[in-house]
């Protein structure tokens, strides 16, 4: 699913869950994105928290590299990781 998330677009981890199958499972989610390879191609940064930020707790060089990729597609991101998931969130389809 997070293989589909088009370049632009973000979707939270239970969107992710749900549409993968598992509505239940957003934290199996983030635990897999969180143990893929550093050259992984997924754009794992497109996957961030349902309330609209992404998450930091005890990674902060992750949470500084996801901002600036979710940045570098054209998506607004504070420096605390707030950003508007409405407005950039993936429909699933695609």
């Amino acid at each position: 699913m997070v293989a589909r998330i088009p370049a632009g677009r973000l979707a939270s981890y239970g969107q992710v869950a749900l549409l993968a199958g598992y509505p239940q499972r957003p934290r199996q989610v983030g635990m897999v994105l969180s143990g893929l390879p550093e050259s992984t191609d997924l754009p794992w940064h497109r996957v961030v928290s349902t309330r609209g930020y992404v998450p930091s707790r005890g990674r902060w060089w992750g949470a500084l590299e996801q901002i600036g990729r979710i940045r570098d597609e054209g998506i607004p991101v504070d420096d605390l990781g707030n950003l508007d998931l409405e407005a950039h969130r993936w429909d699933g389809r695609g």
